[in-house]
């Protein structure tokens, strides 16, 4: 078989297929992996991964009484919106500013440890999941300090959570690759995902810009694709009312996702290992 026959081979969407069913499959590596991530970060420290929570809950406590101020909003609706809207932001922002980084701070296991790439993005998001475990235990507490009346359609934050993890996985595989090839895309991301930030209905809702009289940006906000990853997971743990095109926007992006990685495997999983 000669070099050219190989590489043809490898770019194959079987290939790619095969990847992220073998890095499954390395589950106990990965899950390890991950929480050994965590544990290395606080280690010596007392209360270790619990600063996460901590630091989570005092920016969210500030900033959702500061804003409600301002703004003139009730702190029982606000703080629950803001704190929310922190949690999930974080989870978000980490897929894509630490997924664009997730090969090459693996440099060292992608050189010496033969596994699948997809391992280390599957570790990127569980670690992620453990700091959202974290994190949302603030929400309990301040939903039991304000409570909001329930329905089983609240329950729709599960499949919420779990899309946006299906997301997350993708987001780390495309802007991992492409920032391993290209690296100036790492620092261009950070630019877009600060901008992005003050453009995402985080610490503001549409009653702020309706009372500012800006309601016309409204419509240009809805541009903004990650106010409706926002939205499918907030509202219904806000006991809010849900809008389908929310969903509609996620799963298109999920699906268009998908397809992009996949193509993103099949070109240029094998070039990784020698672009880091």
């Amino acid at each position: 078989m000669t070099i050219v026959d190989a590489a043809a081979q490898s770019k194959t969407f079987t290939r790619a297929w095969g990847d992220l069913l073998d890095g499954y499959r390395k589950r106990e590596l990965w899950l390890h992996l991950g929480w050994q991530d965590i544990k290395q970060k606080y280690r010596r420290s007392v209360l270790g991964p619990f600063w996460i929570t901590i630091a989570t809950g005092t920016t969210a406590v500030a900033m959702g009484g500061l804003y409600s101020q301002l703004f003139h909003l009730k702190l029982s609706e606000h703080l629950p919106y803001v704190t929310l809207g922190l949690i999930i932001w974080n989870m978000i922002n980490a897929a894509i500013l630490e997924g664009a980084d997730v090969f090459i701070a693996n440099e060292g296991l992608i050189k010496q440890l033969p596994t699948p790439l997809s391992v280390h993005v599957y570790r990127l998001v569980w670690r992620q999941m453990i700091l959202f475990g974290h994190n949302i235990v603030i929400y309990v507490v301040i939903a039991i300090i304000f409570p909001k009346p329930w329905s089983w359609a609240d329950l729709s934050a599960i499949p919420a959570l779990l899309l946006i993890m299906l997301n997350c996985v993708w987001v780390s595989f495309c802007f991992g690759i492409l920032a391993t090839r290209y690296r100036d895309i790492g620092p261009l991301l950070f630019s877009i995902v600060q901008l992005l930030f003050f453009m995402t209905p985080i610490i503001w809702n549409d009653n702020t810009l309706q009372q500012q009289g800006a309601g016309r940006w409204a419509k240009i906000i809805e541009l903004n694709p990650l106010l409706h990853y926002l939205d499918i997971l907030r509202a219904p743990l806000l006991g809010a009312d849900q809008h389908w095109r929310h969903w509609a926007v996620v799963i298109g992006l999920t699906l268009l996702g998908w397809l992009l990685a996949a193509f993103a495997l099949r070109q240029y999983r094998a070039r990784v290992p020698y672009w880091v």
